[in-house]
């Protein structure tokens, strides 16, 4: 059974996040991206593979090389997710600060 991989897995390693930081700049062969690692080819054509899993990296042949192109649309996933989460906490902690400010005037009602 193949798992279904997130954009949440693909941003999750840091290795992958450099790779879509460096062919968000433009389209890269894949030897010019494992290049620029201290890892090997193998290891980077699997985070490769994740991202392009993920939709968030496409892979075009042109002539012998095969490129990566970013398809950064898939990231909104996440910022959707960050914005849903802030709305959340920015609600709890007004929450939060209600009652502690119940709980001040309380006290100094008593006094």
């Amino acid at each position: 059974m193949k798992t279904r991989r997130d954009v949440f897995q693909a941003i999750a390693d840091p290795t992958r996040r450099q790779i879509i930081e460096r062919i968000a700049q433009g389209a890269m062969n894949l030897n010019t991206i494992a290049e620029t690692f201290n890892s090997s080819r193998q290891a980077i054509s699997k985070h490769i593979q994740i991202l392009t899993e993920c939709g968030l990296v496409v892979i075009t042949q042109k002539g012998r090389e095969r490129y990566c192109e970013a398809q950064l649309g898939k990231l909104n996933e996440v910022s959707d997710w960050l914005e849903q989460s802030r709305k959340q906490w920015i609600n709890k902690f007004e929450k939060l600060d209600h009652y502690l400010n119940e709980i001040k005037t309380k006290d100094h009602g008593t006094k």
